[in-house]
């Protein structure tokens, strides 16, 4: 079967959704893991909360920091 043009387009798309869900199932994995010590209730508690966000952004900004490492080094 011939693919065409727009299916190496369809291919970056889809390396990029499955990079970006790989990202957020690391993402989760280490914040639940590093923030969430108590037995499980219907709502997160305030120090919980705070931990989930601050360990969220930190993650993001190393990705962001070692992305544009990466590319300069290139």
């Amino acid at each position: 079967m011939l693919q065409g043009p727009s299916s190496g387009v369809s291919d970056i798309e889809e390396k990029k959704k499955a990079m970006m869900n790989e990202m957020i199932a690391k993402l989760t994995d280490t914040c639940w893991d590093k923030c969430i010590t108590g037995s499980i209730g219907s709502s997160f508690s305030n120090s919980e909360t705070s931990c989930l966000s601050n360990c969220a952004k930190r993650f993001i900004d190393v990705k962001m920091l070692t992305m544009q490492r990466a590319n300069s080094s290139s």
